[in-house]
């Protein structure tokens, strides 16, 4: 009877430990799991397209009035007023305290002279015959920062969304973020803001943020693109605003997938996995693995540091609910996968992680390594961390640089460049059936033919 018993606690324990979902990439039922975990967009767990829509047509029309009120209902703070002062603003950048002062600058610093690297320049090109063209790059006069707020403080984002605007020089950078019920902003999201270079914040989160950024408000400045991840609520409002005013992409989830092989610390496995679960309960953390022996101990690592994690409800419910680890053949199958879910941050635990990295070609960012957790780059590395979710990074970039820059193409054709041309413009023109086109040609090939005329004949006339 005892032992029994003991069988039956022992068996409990083990099943105690299997926080996280395991798939075997050798089962029948594997591609159906496979296919559900990749396909981990949120856009259907909450259905706010109908009020995101009403709450942006309310504060488009009602201005200040209705913003001031959304603030209120939503974000809590009863305010008179949305823009921080500049006495506000320095008194909270006092407040930090001087380590934290530091490493914020020293952030900003890196991140900074990353992005300065590569700054796409204009240019401009000359051909025989009279053609002129290139392209002028400027800035963008005025962009949006969404900075979230809800569920933890987030100065990082504010230098990742700020520094590369700041680095183009866009004249006027905005930043909005939720406030606390009492109507402050935390003074370490204050002090980042000051080194990344904001020039004006406003106390505001959520879909009628966006509203006031995309349309303007008696106080708030009607801005050219908006940038920053945020709720469900913001990603709609900002999908529903693309059009009016350009967007970075639709931010969901924070996500991590990991390709470990027999040289990777299980502890540490467990560490990067719950570090991306903290964020939020939809976030998603899968490890790839061809080493059996890994998944029982970072199931083992992943229970026991929960346990003393701040944050451990949220941890739990996304390590459960949303997370997994997927058992492969092989370390070239575990690629192979990874390159299919198409990660927004991708940590290669390998023994070669530079190699491998040359066959990634879907992630954000790489970590390549043992000790580059994906904490490195959300704070200290230079690469930016606001990344594409949810299977974009197929085809969607970090944000840049790029995001805060517009481009204009420009040309010119003298005439012999246009004589030179001219009869191809014209046939492409009627092969499209676009026959106004072909005549705009037509026209100014007339004249320069009967200038050449008329100058032939005056040549002759002189011989």
């Amino acid at each position: 009877m005892a032992a029994k018993a003991s069988t039956t606690k022992a068996t409990a324990s083990k099943a105690s430990t299997k926080l996280m979902r395991v798939f075997k990439s050798d089962t029948a039922k594997f591609a159906d799991d496979w296919h559900n975990v990749c396909n981990r967009r949120v856009d259907s767990v909450l259905d706010v397209e109908a009020d995101v829509a009403k709450i942006i047509a309310d504060v488009r029309k009602g201005g200040d009035e209705k913003l001031i009120g959304f603030v209120k209902k939503f974000d809590g703070a009863d305010l008179e007023t949305l823009e921080v002062t500049p006495e506000e603003w320095e008194n909270g950048c006092d407040q930090v305290d001087s380590a934290d002062r530091a490493a914020i600058g020293k952030a900003a610093m890196r991140v900074r002279e990353f992005h300065r690297k590569r700054i796409p320049s204009s240019w401009e090109m000359r051909e025989e015959g009279g053609g002129y063209m290139g392209q002028r790059v400027r800035p963008l006069s005025r962009v949006g920062l969404y900075v979230p707020g809800g569920k933890a403080v987030y100065p990082s984002s504010v230098i990742m969304n700020a520094v590369p605007a700041s680095v183009v020089e866009v004249p006027e950078i905005i930043m909005v973020t939720p406030p606390s019920k009492d109507g402050t902003l935390r003074p370490e999201v204050l002090m980042a803001a000051r080194v990344a270079g904001v020039h004006r914040i406003f106390k505001m989160g959520g879909a009628h943020a966006v509203a006031a950024l995309a349309y303007g408000t008696e106080s708030v400045p009607r801005v050219d693109k908006i940038t920053g991840p945020g709720s469900v609520w913001v990603a709609t409002a900002k999908k529903q605003v693309f059009g009016q005013v350009g967007i970075d992409s639709e931010a969901g989830p924070t996500e991590v997938c990991i390709i470990a092989d027999k040289s990777a610390t299980p502890a540490w496995l467990a560490a990067d996995l719950i570090s991306q679960a903290e964020h939020d309960e939809l976030a998603q953390a899968v490890l790839i693995t061809h080493v059996k022996g890994l998944v029982t101990r970072v199931q083992e690592q992943l229970t026991r540091q929960i346990k003393t994690l701040d944050r451990s409800e949220i941890a739990k419910k996304s390590i459960k609910e949303r997370g997994a680890i997927i058992q492969t053949k092989s370390l070239e199958e575990s690629i192979k996968l990874s390159e299919e879910y198409a990660s927004e941050h991708l940590v290669l635990a390998v023994e070669d992680p530079e190699k491998i990295s040359k066959e990634i070609h879907n992630a954000g960012a790489i970590f390549m390594g043992h000790y580059t957790p994906v904490a490195v780059g959300d704070y200290m590395a230079g690469p930016n961390h606001v990344l594409p979710t949810g299977g974009t990074s197929r085809f969607f970039s970090p944000l840049s640089v790029d995001d805060f820059l517009k481009r204009t193409s420009f040309m010119k054709f003298e005439p012999p460049k246009l004589r030179e041309l001219g009869a191809d413009i014209v046939r492409l023109a009627n092969v499209e059936g676009l026959s106004g086109h072909g005549a705009s040609v037509e026209l100014r090939l007339a004249k320069i033919r009967r200038a050449r005329r008329e100058r032939e004949a005056a040549r002759d006339l002189e011989i």
